[in-house]
Parts: C-alpha cells; sequence; structure tokens
C-alpha cells in the first residue's frame, strides 16, 4: 500500500508502483500457502494466473510435504465470471487445480462453462459465507493455510468474521491521495464492527520499501 495507506488508485488499476522484490515477496508467500484466495473483482482487473512459475519454490512446497502448487481458490457472488481469464488458461498440472465458490444466482450459463474449467461450490446464501467456505477447504481439500490475495471487499469480509491470523504489508514510497482510491479494507466510511488489533513479528526494510507482518489477535 502507499504511504497513505491506498492499494490501488481510485480506478481500480491494476498495482504497478511497488517493486520487483515486493512482488517476488508475494510469490514467496503465495507459494507457502496450501491454497491462495482472491475475490472475483480482483481478479477480473488483475487478469493473473495465481501461479508460482519457480521450480524451486515447487520443490521447497514438496519437501514440506504441500502439493507442488497451491489450490487456486475464486469467490464470487453472482458468479458471472470470465471463463477467458489467464487464470483459467493455465495448465492445472504447472499452476494447481481451481475452485469457484459462488451462490446459486450464478447463471447456469457460466455453470456450464466454468464446470469445464473449474470445481463449483454454490451456496444458498446470497453471499458466500466465507466462514463455511474455509470449512469446506479444511474438510474436502486439506487445506490448513490460505493466503488471501485481495480484494479489499474480501479481506474486509475476512476479518469482519474474524477469519485472518496474519497480515503482511509492504509500505511503498508513493502517496495518492484523495477519498475514492481502496485503503485495506475498502472505499467504505464505516468502521469494523470493532477494532482488529495486531502484534508486529517482523519488519524488513529493503530499498524505500518496508515489509511488514502482522499478528492478528482476534
Amino acid at each position: 500500500m502507499t504511504v497513505d495507506g491506498k492499494i490501488t488508485t481510485h480506478t481500480f488499476a491494476p498495482v504497478d508502483f511497488t517493486s520487483r522484490e515486493d512482488k517476488s515477496h508475494l510469490i514467496r508467500q503465495r507459494a507457502l500457502a496450501d491454497a491462495v484466495l482472491i475475490g472475483y473483482g480482483t481478479l477480473k482487473r488483475d487478469n493473473v494466473r495465481l501461479s508460482i512459475a519457480r521450480a524451486s519454490l515447487c520443490q521447497e512446497r514438496i519437501a514440506r510435504k504441500q502439493s507442488a502448487y497451491p489450490l487456486r481458490v475464486i469467490v464470487s457472488n453472482e458468479g458471472r465470471i470470465d471463463p477467458e481469464l489467464n487464470v483459467f488458461n493455465t495448465d492445472p498440472n504447472a499452476a494447481g487445480p481451481i475452485v469457484i465458490f459462488s451462490t446459486t444466482r450464478m447463471p447456469r450459463r457460466y455453470q456450464k462453462m466454468l464446470r469445464e474449467k473449474a470445481t463449483l461450490v454454490l451456496g444458498t446464501t446470497r453471499q458466500v459465507d466465507l466462514a463455511w467456505m474455509l470449512r469446506q477447504l479444511r474438510r474436502e481439500y486439506k487445506v490448513r493455510t490460505v493466503a488471501c490475495e485481495g480484494g479489499a471487499q474480501l479481506f474486509r469480509g475476512l476479518l469482519e468474521g474474524g477469519l485472518v491470523d496474519q497480515l503482511n504489508v509492504t509500505i511503498a514510497p508513493v502517496l495518492f491521495g484523495g477519498d475514492a482510491a481502496p485503503t485495506l479494507t475498502g472505499i467504505s466510511k464505516e468502521f469494523l464492527p470493532a477494532s482488529v488489533r495486531c502484534s508486529l513479528r517482523d519488519m524488513r526494510v529493503i530499498g524505500d520499501e518496508c515489509f511488514l507482518t502482522y499478528r492478528i489477535h482476534n
């Protein structure tokens, strides 16, 4: 995020204001998890593959008795997911399988297209129950650690549910200003239901960026 707490611009443009080291840091964090989680809005804007693409990180995962690649998990309440995004055009044998958590609001034609590319888990509520989703990942896929890569709305939902235990933040040497650009918890002017307390576990300074790891106390 920027020094003034923004995670992107007011147009929600893909993040390009951090260094190569920060992007490598993201990949390393992704590689540590059993599953990597992303909201559809962020996935659509950034069009990422959610892959590791480093043989050494895959080997480290195997040595830790993990699968070679983390499970890729997409969350969308409405389920109108573009099946032509990059994430669906990556060989699962080279990037990990895909699971989509959505609701029965997903139109049938999208269900038909997406079932050819991913496993669909459709809940009956209007919004995906995030706690239920994590339980499903644990029970059906043996997932113990999840790395959430955004967006802010998904992260806020996880925070509100007391479902986050660690926060990794890179502070980049830039300011955006304004109130339309989202922070870590989005653009809502509402406070969280309760303040979230954190304790600093690690801090590194590389160049002009500060890499922080916080433990979240629920």
